[in-house]
């Protein structure tokens, strides 16, 4: 870490000592700074603080410089050196560095602490916090446990730093700021000092302490030039591949899009769409190539798997696989709703300011109705509702070429039926014998496939009838949850 003597002298500026900052004079005792450790980490959570300190050589009433006598390194605790003994007895999410600095001709030590990732951070087994100017057992103070635990929980990952301690310059340089304004249609400053307030107001980047910056993770997986720079995120490039025929067994293209999604998305969506079969159709006297997918459901199902991945899975990252038959888009991480009720409800992501800046920029729907659109443009194509299959840590939507009705297994028709449903009573509309025929290309003479296939829909309490009293030639059909 750079410039140290900077970063204590704007620790000593603070009006008092925060959740995740801590000065002491000359007191290395054990126990009290294991207890510390976890608390700063846990408030440095609680508080969106990518670390927290924790200061030895500055008066804690007054922060004046006093300088310090020891040095944390070459202190022990019995027989074992205090570091070591320290890092044995927190948490595995625990990690700190100590550096000793020279203030004002004093020697200072600053010990830096990551903020708790996916847990709270303990010592010896138990969670603590700070309580104003105390530390105190987190279990102790529900309130705050209830607070910490949705921090951790709702995904702090896009807003860590991917890279600190970097000169502005340097940090835009390897992120396209040009992009950033352009797409979210801000007039773009004359000085690097104004663009870079531009920059960390939305999160891009981090002012840090010590006068340096950082690149966000958000900040790198959007505008970067090259994500391979960002190690945190590097996995988390796209990968697009098409395979020759229905299996993998033979790979005939496979291509990673480097750059940050907001500049590369819309070329992965064009690569996409070429690689995609075709078919001739005729516009008037003109002959026109069409894909056999409708762009639309393409687009938001890519866009989708980008924002809603879960980004703290490890070694994973958007997949796209083409094959002969079907499209299959992959993302780490399971929705947070109920793949049932994905057309209706409100949306949710884990991953909430990458998804309100790309919202900003067009790049994904901001109402909710992504999937109506998928459901709609899929039917107007037509082809079959792409399936959502959810596995352990991943999530998997299958967007097949056209079938008729005769191809599709029991399951496929069933989820076609629920869907065609969906999106009718989210336009205050009901299903109807009628309306699912024409969903899938049927005639009158169908009625009675389509009113055994509505039966189960019915029994497998995916449907229910609007009013059960109607005669089968006018009953209408809503959602379960309708």
């Amino acid at each position: 870490m750079e410039n140290l003597e900077q970063l204590v002298k704007q620790l000593c500026n603070q009006s008092e000592e925060l959740p995740w900052l801590e000065f002491k004079v000359d007191n290395y005792n054990g126990d009290m700074i294991g207890k510390d450790i976890s608390a700063l980490a846990n408030g440095a959570a609680l508080e969106e603080q990518d670390r927290a300190y924790f200061v030895w050589g500055i008066e804690d009433a007054t922060h004046e410089v006093k300088g310090t006598d020891y040095n944390l390194q070459n202190l022990k605790k019995g027989n074992e050196e205090l570091e070591n003994w320290l890092r044995a007895g927190l948490s595995q999410n625990s990690d700190f560095t100590y550096h000793t600095v020279t203030v004002d001709g004093k020697v200072v030590g600053l010990m830096e602490i990551k903020a708790a990732v996916d847990r709270p951070v303990s010592f010896r087994n138990v969670e603590y916090v700070r309580v104003g100017s105390y530390t105190k057992k987190l279990s102790d103070y529900p309130a705050l446990q209830t607070r910490l635990w949705r921090r951790l929980q709702t995904g702090r990952f896009e807003l860590q730093t991917s890279l600190g301690d970097i000169e502005l310059s340097k940090a835009l340089a390897m992120i396209d700021y040009g992009s950033y304004f352009t797409l979210t249609s801000m007039t773009q400053p004359s000085s690097s000092e104004e663009i870079a307030k531009c920059l960390v107001g939305d999160r891009i980047l981090v002012h840090q302490m010590n006068g340096l910056y950082s690149v966000t993770n958000m900040g790198a997986l959007l505008y970067a030039r090259r994500l391979s720079e960002f190690s945190s995120v590097s996995r988390k490039a796209i990968r697009i591949i098409q395979y020759e025929g229905k299996n993998r067994l033979n790979i005939l293209k496979e291509e990673i899009d480097d750059r940050g999604y907001a500049l590369g998305l819309d070329d992965v969506l064009r690569y996409i769409e070429a690689l995609l079969p075709t078919r001739e159709v005729f516009d008037g006297a003109v002959r026109k190539k069409q894909t056999v997918y409708p762009s639309a459901a393409i687009k938001e199902i890519v866009s989708n798997a980008l924002i809603h991945q879960d980004l703290a899975v490890t070694g994973a990252g958007p997949l796209v696989e083409i094959f002969a038959d079907r499209i299959e888009v992959t993302n780490p991480g399971i929705p947070l709703v109920d793949i049932r009720r994905i057309v209706d409800n409100p949306p949710r992501s884990r991953n909430e300011s990458m998804a309100a800046l790309m919202r900003r920029m067009d790049m994904c729907e901001e109402a909710g109705s992504g999937w109506d659109r998928i459901v709609i443009s899929c039917e107007l194509k037509p082809v079959p509702t792409p399936e959502i299959i959810l596995y352990e840590e991943s999530t998997k939507v299958i967007m097949s070429e056209a079938k008729t009705f005769a191809q599709m297994t029991r399951e496929e028709r069933l989820w076609n039926c629920y869907m065609h449903c969906c999106v009718l009573f989210v336009q205050n509309e009901s299903m109807s014998n009628a309306s699912l025929r024409t969903r899938f290309g049927l005639s009158a003479s169908s009625a009675g496939s389509i009113s055994r296939l509505i039966k189960d829909a019915v029994d497998e309490k995916m449907i229910r009838p609007v009013d059960p009293n109607t005669s089968n030639r006018y009953m209408k059909y809503i959602p379960y949850w309708g």
